[in-house]
């Protein structure tokens, strides 16, 4: 294996999403859908497995040439080059650009679930289903596969999921008179209220920058913001009554002045997350191990608790991040690069190593049933299980969420109608109906039918 680059964290493509035409984009060597093809026997596997083989794997997840690894180990004929060619909005842009000029494409690339409809816009990906993929759909969480998958075909492999929870400073709650976080959202502002007055404190940050976050509560809450029906028609309803009622909760708070509204995934951030400023942070399970990096000193001060319900009862959450591996249909190795997609995500060593050694919050049940995983107890969040807890939390992801295949436009168009309103402590109402005016006018001009 040979590995051309790394990259400094995983956790960095969370911060800058940049907007991207990719309407005009087609795969160059497009093959066969696989939904009208054979499944490849096995003869035909093995003899492809044994050829001397070269593929390339586009991440920007550091070390995962320890996972390539192993395949390699198993399949000593197929040569695997990792690259890391950028993250967030380069990424995609590279691979978009690749494709569109028909030269340089990798054969596998990882993508985060977002984006997945945008590569089948233009017919870029690699139907898994003939090369065994809905032999292990039952092997990763329901509403996962559910990202990856439609009726059309499976695209890609799950390979880490970022449910959300609630992360907060058990002492400046404490402070305040909280002796467990709150179970509803009623009781979290009452909360809020109470830790500003004790202790200064924030009980939460809502960004003005970050629609992942946002996206993941309305998504908990119910909301289905966007549609699309794998053609040229798509739903959009970012300014629903519901959708209203969330982002009008959070302004309410902001306006109180009890809930902050600062740019995210930045120093002054991190500065706050690793002072008395923010008392909580309602985010994912990726995070849990990003705190520990960033907020070092307050080890022991944090716990970690389920999001606030809206209804007294509920067990329902949203997700925030994750990602997947895909294969281009571009590949003149389709057999050996959907194995490798597979063999990473599925085998497990593979995916515990994922667990383990780069932190990245599993999407196979084999891992997050593990006692072993499981089972450990996080001296930073005071011994608690707080992958159990997460792992508990993947099961009520609700599983009838879709994308646009315009989600770089999507949220670029958050940041400038939404966010910049978040960071005047303004009426959000107003925002999400310029978000949904913006949106359905950028779908009409890129030739969608809006339903």
């Amino acid at each position: 294996m040979k590995k051309a680059s790394t990259t400094a964290a995983a956790m960095a493509v969370l911060a800058g999403i940049t907007g991207y035409m990719i309407t005009g984009c087609s795969p160059a060597g497009s093959t066969t859908p696989a939904k009208d093809a054979a499944p490849v026997a096995r003869e035909e596997f093995d003899k492809a497995m044994q050829t001397p083989t070269k593929l390339t794997f586009w991440t920007w997840l550091p070390d995962v040439d320890q996972e390539v690894a192993l395949f390699e180990k198993k399949y000593p004929q197929i040569d695997v080059t990792v690259e890391n060619v950028g993250q967030g909005g380069e990424h995609y842009q590279k691979v978009r650009t690749a494709l569109k000029s028909g030269e340089g494409a990798p054969d596998v690339i990882q993508v985060e679930y977002q984006y997945i409809s945008s590569f089948n816009l233009t017919d870029s990906l690699l139907d898994l289903r003939r090369y065994g993929a809905d032999d292990i759909k039952d092997d990763y969480v329901g509403w996962a596969w559910n990202q990856v998958s439609d009726d059309k075909g499976v695209w890609a492999i799950p390979q880490d999921v970022g449910p959300m929870g609630n992360l907060y400073r058990k002492d400046l709650m404490e402070k305040a008179g909280l002796t467990k976080a709150p179970a509803t959202y009623q009781e979290y502002a009452d909360a809020a209220k109470a830790v500003k007055e004790k202790t200064g404190a924030y009980i939460s940050n809502l960004p003005t920058n970050d629609p992942a976050q946002v996206v993941g509560l309305l998504w908990q809450a119910g909301v289905k913001p966007f549609g699309y029906d794998g053609d040229k028609t798509v739903s959009i309803d970012v300014n629903s009554a519901k959708a209203k009622e969330v982002l009008g909760y959070w302004q309410d708070l902001i306006q109180k002045d009890l809930v902050s509204v600062d740019a995210d995934f930045n120093d002054q951030y991190y500065q706050g997350l690793a002072s008395d400023k923010y008392a909580g942070w309602l985010t994912a399970a990726w995070a849990p191990i990003f705190l520990q990096g960033t907020a070092a000193d307050t080890a022991g001060k944090w716990n970690a608790a389920p999001l606030p319900q809206w209804e007294a009862g509920q067990n329902v959450s949203g997700n925030w991040g994750g990602s997947s591996d895909a294969v281009l249909k571009t590949t003149k190795n389709p057999i050996a690069a959907a194995e490798l997609a597979k063999f990473i995500n599925h085998d497990d060593e593979s995916t515990a190593m994922f667990a383990n050694k780069q932190f990245l919050f599993p999407a196979a049940k084999s891992v997050l049933e593990d006692p072993a995983f499981t089972g450990k107890k996080v001296d930073f969040f005071g011994g608690q299980e707080v992958n159990k807890l997460f792992a508990g939390i993947a099961d009520t992801v609700d599983t009838d969420f879709q994308w646009l295949p315009f989600t770089d436009f999507a949220y670029s168009s958050f940041n400038e109608k939404v966010g910049t309103v978040i960071g005047a402590k303004g009426d959000l109402g107003a925002a999400l109906d310029a978000w949904q005016a913006d949106l359905e006018g950028y779908a009409k001009d890129q030739g969608f039918t809006v339903k």
